[in-house]
Parts: C-alpha cells; structure tokens; sequence
C-alpha cells in the first residue's frame, strides 16, 4: 500500500502551470464573451434608435447602417448609424448609460466616475464614415459627428463638446431637423444609397474598428 503525505501535491510536476494557462484562457474566454453580448445590446440599442429617429424626421431623410457590423461598431460598448437628410450628413454615435446620470464638460464625459472617451470616438467614428463617402463618391463629403445618449438617466452639461454634437435621444430628431438645409433631396437620397452599398465600406472594416477603441 502507497502511503501520500499530506503536504504532498496530488498532480503531476507541471499541472500547475496547465491549471494557470486554463485559468488564463477561461478569463479571456469570458471577457471576449462578456464583449460579444455587451456589443450585441449596444448594436440592438442603435437599431432601435435609428428606427425610431427615420420615424421622427419623415420621408426627406435617410437612416443607413453600414453593412458591416465591425464599422458599425464605435467601441465595444456603443455603436452608430448614419443620417442624411436635407441638413446634411450625421455619424451618430449611441452610448446606452440606462439610469446612469451623465455629466457632460466640454470634450470631457463622466458616468458613474468614469471618463470613457466618447467624444473621441464620435469624431473618430464620423472621420471614418466622411472618408469612406468621400471616396466612393469622388468628391468631399462633410460629416457631422453626432453624440445621443439614449438612456433614461439625467443629463446635465456644462460646456459642449467641441467639433461633435451631443444630445439625448428625446432631443436628436429635433437638433437634425433645426439645422439650416444644405444638401438637396436628390443628393441626400444618392448618398444614402451609396452609404447603403456593401462596396462603399469593403476594406475597411479592421481599420476602422481598431482606431475607434
């Protein structure tokens, strides 16, 4: 009969470093999962918004998502779509802070104590879609870059953002319409149907994802 000491491991010489690895992925593994369904939610969130924007702003405008979920995707936690109407074009940038209060400062965003950088990301986001237009089209396209919150918490600011709008989602229909217009029906409706069009973003996908962390 083998007697074990007590103080003696019960795995082989090398375990332990296989157990760590497991460890190691099994915490990427659940934050690569956590990532998915929080960009999952954000994405729906985004879909909801523009939804219920196209309904507010009427048959003169046009509400795009861009074919390819990765360009999207502002950040792991907020996506966008795109607006064209007679005000011109709008990258729309949707932050989803629930009953979170959001306290905006100029260029800076606090929710909850953090200062995630979404005013950033929205300029980022809005470069990304005023170049991808910009090419396809073969002359320059302004694009606006817009940041809604559409969560239930209060919004208070002291300063606005500079070179981004940022509203609640109550007010973003409204803000869009009040601009002076720029574009004519025709050219907002062209360029819908060319910011619809899967070519207009082929390529740039992993680019754009990575500079919008």
């Amino acid at each position: 009969m083998t007697v074990h000491s007590a103080s003696r491991p019960r795995y082989p010489l090398g375990s332990a470093v296989s157990r760590s690895r497991l460890q190691e992925s099994l915490a990427v593994w659940a934050r690569e999962r956590l990532t998915g369904r929080v960009r999952r939610r954000v994405e729906a969130v985004a879909r909801r918004t523009a939804a219920r924007l196209g309904q507010h702003l009427g048959p003169a405008w046009r509400v795009v998502h861009p074919p390819d979920p990765d360009v999207a995707a502002v950040g792991d936690d907020h996506a966008g779509f795109v607006a064209i109407g007679p005000s011109g074009v709008f990258a729309v940038s949707v932050v989803d802070h629930g009953r979170q209060r959001v306290m905006i400062a100029g260029d800076v965003i606090q929710i909850q104590g953090r200062r995630p950088p979404y005013v950033a990301r929205a300029r980022r986001y809005a470069r990304r879609i005023r170049k991808a237009l910009t090419d396809a089209v073969g002359t320059k396209v302004p694009v606006v870059a817009v940041l809604t919150f559409a969560g239930s918490g209060a919004i208070s600011a002291h300063g606005l953002p500079t070179g981004c709008l940022a509203v609640s989602l109550r007010e973003l229909g409204g803000v869009l319409r009040a601009a002076r217009a720029r574009i004519a029906p025709e050219t907002a409706r062209k360029l819908a149907e060319v910011a619809a069009h899967p070519l207009t973003w082929r390529d740039r996908a992993g680019t754009g994802h990575s500079t919008a962390r």
